[in-house]
């Protein structure tokens, strides 16, 4: 495994870390402990040292399991939370640092950890950003060792772009993949000039950058892939990047003629993301013990031809730019 430094934390990390969206549960399954403990010490047996959770993952429990499976090992694990989405109704009113610094001693609770080393506003309104008690608010909890650090996950570049304005933003955690390609040019290079980290998630858009969901696919109503892709319980670019799924499919196949050969498609997709020097790590998740296998060999392709990175864009140029581009 292949480490990067995240950012102004002078962290060393493992390129690949893994997201714990679906880790024991979600997308439809119920939660399951011994599954997550499995998946997690099978990351960690292989030199994933970077896990990102949220409390509202299934309601706590991926946490949970997070703080467990780190507590159970001897070498250092870092681990990434992140918090806000609890807040009901999610707006920017709830974001006073009364509510925040609840969310933290509860995130403190469910890991079981005495410090959580990245706590990250979990996709707050774009004005969040303009709050500076917030952030100041972080800073308290800096100093008195309750988290290490304090990072951003955001929908749009300008949050971005906003949040570097802060010198206690360590990182920001952004959806990066073959089919959202604006944050490669507005703003991984002003993360590089202010030393923040990047975190990438969402790589392969849900799962429709592996090239293994088709026009027959089907998903359980639990399943955000079913219910959100016109975005009715959040942000819509968290489900298949926002891409039509017509769109997706063409530009696939398209993809697959350039990027296959020799290797599956999703492995290809999240080399591509590594290709970037500005990004610290990508978390792809996984549910099973195969999918985590999967990742971390993605890691080990050689680097993708110049060739392959100018087809990368001349496909999202062609297909997709024109209907995601404008949005996030």
């Amino acid at each position: 495994m292949n480490n990067r430094i995240l950012g102004k934390t002078g962290w060393s990390i493992s390129e690949i870390g893994l997201g714990t969206w679906q880790v024991g549960g979600g997308w439809g399954k119920p939660f399951d402990s011994k599954i997550a403990s499995q998946l997690l010490h099978a990351a960690f047996d292989q030199g994933v040292n970077f896990v990102d959770t949220a409390d509202v993952y299934d309601a706590g429990l991926s946490e949970a399991a997070v703080g467990k499976a780190v507590r159970e090992r001897s070498e250092k694990i870092f681990v990434a939370t992140k918090c806000g989405r609890r807040l009901q109704p999610h707006d920017a009113a709830g974001y006073t640092t009364k509510n925040l610094q609840k969310f933290v001693e509860d995130s403190l609770r469910n890991t079981q950890l005495e410090c959580l080393d990245l706590i990250q506003l979990h996709c707050p309104p774009s004005s969040v950003y303009y709050q500076d008690e917030v952030f100041g608010l972080f800073e308290d909890l800096i100093k008195q060792g309750k988290i290490a650090a304090l990072g951003v996950s955001i929908e749009k570049v300008s949050e971005g772009i906003r949040a570097l304005e802060y010198d206690v933003v360590s990182s920001i955690q952004v959806i990066v993949n073959l089919f959202r390609q604006k944050p490669v040019e507005e703003l991984f290079e002003l993360a590089e000039e202010k030393n923040v980290g990047l975190i990438v998630r969402v790589p392969l858009a849900s799962g429709l950058l592996t090239g293994k969901i088709t026009k027959q696919s089907t998903f359980d109503t639990e399943d955000h892939r079913f219910f959100n892709r016109e975005g009715k319980a959040f942000d819509k670019g968290e489900t298949f990047s926002g891409v039509p799924l017509d769109l997706g499919f063409a530009a696939v196949e398209e993809l697959k003629t350039h990027f296959s050969e020799g290797h599956d498609l999703g492995a290809q997709a999240l080399r591509w993301v590594l290709m970037h020097r500005q990004v610290s790590t990508v978390i792809p998740g996984a549910s099973s013990l195969a999918q985590v296998e999967q990742n971390i060999r993605a890691g080990q392709l050689p680097p993708l031809s110049p060739s392959q990175m100018q087809e990368a864009v001349r496909i999202y140029e062609q297909h997709i730019k024109a209907e995601i581009h404008p949005q996030w």
